[in-house]
């Protein structure tokens, strides 16, 4: 990698442990285009009705229908597939470019060279003059943004900051410049779903070879969704998860599951079917069977809940991303029946 770029990721990351340093302390009036400050940090902002909205990397997270509660939790992609590490959206005013490049060139921290060719880059014309600030209003500055989590590929995104006229597209050579489908894969990245903590009948402690009806709270289930958009770019993409299937995993190979595949799959909007009084010599449609007491222990029963994932955007776009699943571990305590001799 060229000197330029090694320079300038090293100031990155010299940002980021400044504002890990500074998260303690209050917050500054005054701050970068965007909501933020040029770096990859979060602001938190309630509205009147509640509605928690942050802005991070320019991009406004409207979390109001996603899952809430202690017990809700991040999809895990059932493949490979990440959300971008890094992506490009407007970060700059010429103004505010002005005040962070300075103070840089001014400290003499990054070196003669690198500071002439940023000033011949931004200042003289090659190709910015003054920061264009000629055409303030009509456009913004892009750089990049990172990943809060820091995963592989972060520090990708290195290409210098780049002027981009409002109403036109970015350059077409810059990778993971900000677009619809692009924040409907942050927007997953967002979005939590409750527990997948099931409900047993027997619900205290199940019985050897007595089926145990399993299901989940019909009501809890619904579809979640978070929105990401870009104000300035007025793009936005919604992502939303629905539930789709249950799997049960007893926690030994003692037992045989309801159905065989141990995947209950949702039907008329219920996962599994609630125990009632007249079920008893029925076999439940989502359960588990133990065939060993779990003695003196319990089995840790593990129900994962997969989720289809949908998302539409600005311009009738959309389509699907990979299916998430989320999961919870419960202990079953399994007693053998037992019957009194005379």
């Amino acid at each position: 990698m060229p000197a330029l770029m090694r320079t300038n990721r090293l100031l990155f990351v010299a940002g980021l442990t400044a504002l890990a340093l500074a998260a303690t302390s209050p917050a500054h009036a005054e701050k970068g285009f965007g909501g933020t400050d040029g770096q990859s940090n979060q602001d938190a902002n309630a509205g009147k009705d509640g509605t928690l909205s942050v802005t991070a990397g320019g991009i406004v997270f409207d979390r109001s229908k996603n899952g809430s509660g202690n017990s809700a939790g991040a999809l895990k992609s059932a493949t490979s597939w990440t959300p971008p590490p890094c992506w490009y959206a407007p970060k700059y005013t010429p103004e505010q470019l002005q005040k962070y490049l300075e103070p840089t060139w001014e400290a003499g921290s990054t070196g003669y060279e690198w500071d002439a060719k940023q000033r011949d880059r931004y200042v003289n014309g090659q190709p910015y003059k003054d920061f264009n600030k000629d055409k303030t209003g009509k456009g913004y500055f892009w750089d990049s943004f990172v990943n809060r989590d820091f995963p592989p590929g972060w520090d990708s995104c290195d290409e210098e900051i780049f002027w981009v006229d409002q109403g036109d597209p970015p350059p077409a050579n810059i990778e993971n410049a900000v677009t619809p489908e692009i924040l409907a894969e942050l927007a997953y990245a967002e979005i939590r779903v409750p527990s997948t903590k099931v409900t047993l009948a027997p619900a205290e402690a199940t019985k050897v070879n007595l089926p145990t009806w399993s299901w989940l709270d019909d009501a809890q289930f619904k579809p979640v969704s978070v929105t990401a958009s870009v104000p300035v770019l007025d793009i936005q993409a919604t992502a939303t998860a629905e539930p789709v299937s249950l799997r049960i995993e007893p926690g030994t190979k003692d037992a045989v599951t309801y159905p065989a595949s141990g995947v209950c799959e949702i039907n008329n909007g219920r996962i599994g079917e609630p125990y009632a009084k007249g079920k008893a010599d029925r076999t439940p449609p989502c359960g588990v069977k133990y065939l060993r007491s779990s003695g003196n222990g319990t089995y840790p029963l593990q129900a994962t809940v997969t989720w289809k994932i949908e998302w539409t955007g600005t311009g009738g776009a959309g389509g699907r991303l990979p299916d998430g699943a989320f999961g919870a571990t419960q202990d079953v305590v399994v007693q053998e029946i037992q019957s009194v001799n005379r």
